[in-house]
């Protein structure tokens, strides 16, 4: 008879805690880490079921992500990819105040349309795929518990719907709150919590809107509105806070952040990337969010891996030519390949670049971003996350002595269709990824942002775990981030600020979330488009070499890459205690 049902052997260990990596064996029993070989020797007598050999691989715990969108998607399948590609074994979703509970009946729409707008996923695909058997977010939880997954994720309780289910078109308009209002949102979103909900989300930021171009419900509430539901959230004896937002110069946010966090007594975090137009903001952010901790007032930053990068294609929401209006006659209503090979007719070609020479200077004075072709790259297999200026589409066409414009067209019409350009949007105002390491090393911060199951049409960023060990931890030239402390942060750190301190750990007691890794291929793989969510919806995905296995709760869920088929994941109900 077996000691265990799964031992990893002779593997390189990152147990997440930030110690030294070893060579040891992994044995797991009921879904849990119950022996880890010591590193004198080990080797764990005892067999196992199922015995994995890891010898030159990395074995690390699970990538623990906490910023995720699968609202919907958790709703209509098992899958919660792509970030369950990349080694995630646990996703946050219900981030930036949007989702889908609690609701009436007549709502559906509205949250539909700010899910559409502030998340870039189809309203088509969320109109077909939503079951809508539910309106308390205690009934939203139940709805998620019947569908097994392939990995785990949790909940949250997101400011915009509370808002519209207490205040109908008063919410969506963006009025004040009354003290009656203020009392049914803080009792909504205690009852969320109390069911099982990890936390509370809220949106401050222009950059959310709805499909109809109208700012998010949550834009302007006031500090008696926020406080009031955090001290709610407070009374509840758990969850946590996430806030996305401009930050004004004038700073009058920041201390209503903080009256939240001193109300309730509940940690928060906030979402944190440079911007170009403001790119030292975030240093003050950090200091304030430091200055917070020392006072016993716990929060921390969510940053990004790499920049915050736009894709342009045919099959995408944006190219360069999505406002050129030989696309919005000739060439509509075809497919991205139709598009490329109509796009090889040399007179097509004449026709768009002479309708784009008329755009011209209107449209580039305006600062469109389908026009900053200087800030544009092709987007390679592998894809290049840190590009050189020499390597922009407007570098490259002054190189070869054409205009930018014809260098884009160029590579459209001769990739079938499968081109794209990556813009950095957010984390690349100096041109590289300095600013991003230094808020990855800073003691407050946590990788967050990937934004799993969301900006289907137009960001893929769901593959930061694979960023984060590849290019953070062995690529870059200068910089480098050592893994232990990377493994750390993705997966114990990530953990413990939103509650679930049973994982992110590889040791006793622990859960047996687990990554084989060959670290020396592991690789992120160029985006692609797909259209495979409900009524045909697209969406980009990304896949990832390197990952050899990846366990949740003890079971493979996908080897080599593949999934297995196997589905342990489940909805995580609520913070989790660290093992005995």
């Amino acid at each position: 008879m077996s000691d265990f049902d799964l031992v990893i052997r002779a593997g390189t260990v990152i147990d997440g805690t930030g110690a030294e990596p070893r060579t040891a064996d992994v044995a797991v029993r009921d879904g849990v880490v119950v022996e880890v070989g010591p590193s004198e020797v080990g080797r764990i007598t005892g067999t196992g079921i199922r015995e994995v050999a890891a010898h030159g691989a990395l074995v690390t715990p699970g990538f623990v992500d906490i910023h995720s969108h699968y609202d919907g998607q958790a709703t209509w399948s098992s899958q919660l990819d792509p970030s369950s590609w990349h080694g995630v074994t646990t996703a946050v979703m219900g981030n930036c105040g949007v989702g889908f509970a609690p609701v009436h009946d007549h709502d559906h729409d509205r949250l539909i349309e700010l899910m559409e707008g502030v998340e870039d996923i189809p309203g088509v695909a969320l109109q077909e795929g939503l079951a809508w058997d539910w309106n308390s977010m205690p009934e939203f939880l139940d709805a998620l518990e019947r569908r097994p997954h392939d990995i785990d994720f949790a909940a949250q309780v997101p400011h915009g719907a509370l808002r519209l289910h207490a205040m109908g078109a008063r919410g969506a308009d963006r009025e004040p709150a009354t003290a009656d209002d203020i009392a049914r949102m803080a009792a909504d979103a205690a009852a969320g919590i109390r069911a099982g909900a990890l936390g509370f989300t809220t949106s401050r930021t222009l950059n959310h809107r709805t499909s109809k171009g109208e700012p998010t419900p949550t834009l302007t509430a006031a500090a008696d509105e926020l406080v009031g539901i955090a001290r709610a959230i407070g009374e509840t004896g758990t969850g946590v806070l996430q806030v996305v937002s401009d930050f004004p110069r004038d700073d009058h946010e920041l201390p209503m952040f903080r009256a939240m966090v001193e109300a309730s007594g509940r940690p928060l975090s906030i979402s944190l990337a440079q911007a170009p137009t403001a790119p030292d903001r975030w240093r003050d952010i950090l200091a304030f969010i430091t200055e917070s901790n020392h006072l016993g007032l716990p929060m921390l930053a969510q940053v990004a891996v790499r920049p915050v990068g736009l894709l342009f294609g045919l099959d995408n929401t944006l190219h360069p030519f999505v406002t050129n209006p030989v696309f919005r006659t000739e060439l509509k209503g075809m497919t991205a390949a139709q598009m490329a090979a109509a796009m090889a007719d040399p007179a097509v070609r004449e026709r768009t670049l002479a309708a784009a020479a008329a755009e011209g200077e209107k449209g580039r004075l305006g600062g469109r971003l389908i026009s900053r072709f200087d800030q544009m790259f092709e987007l390679t297999d592998p894809p290049v996350y840190e590009p050189a200026a020499s390597d922009s589409l407007a570098a490259r066409a002054a190189a070869q002595g054409v205009s930018a414009e014809e260098l884009a067209y160029d590579l459209l019409a001769g990739g079938g269709g499968r081109t794209m350009f990556y813009l950095p949007f957010l984390n690349y105002a100096g041109g590289n990824l300095d600013v991003v390491g230094e808020m990855l090393r800073h003691e407050f911060t946590v990788p967050g942002l990937a934004d799993g199951g969301a900006h289907v049409g137009t960001i893929c960023d769901g593959s930061f775990p694979t960023t984060l060990l590849s290019w953070w931890g062995r690529d870059r030239p200068e910089g480098r981030i050592p893994l232990p402390y990377l493994v750390q942060q993705h997966c114990r750190d990530t953990a413990r600020a939103v509650g679930l301190l049973d994982r992110g750990v590889l040791a006793p007691g622990y859960r047996a979330d687990i990554n084989v890794i060959d670290h020396a291929n592991l690789q992120a793989r160029r985006p692609e488009t797909v259209h495979d969510l409900p009524a045909g919806g697209r969406r980009l995905i990304q896949r990832a070499d390197g990952y050899l296995h990846t366990f949740v709760a003890g079971a493979e869920t996908f080897a080599g890459g593949t999934a297995t088929g196997a589905l342990p994941g489940r909805l995580v109900r609520g913070a989790q205690p660290a093992p005995a």
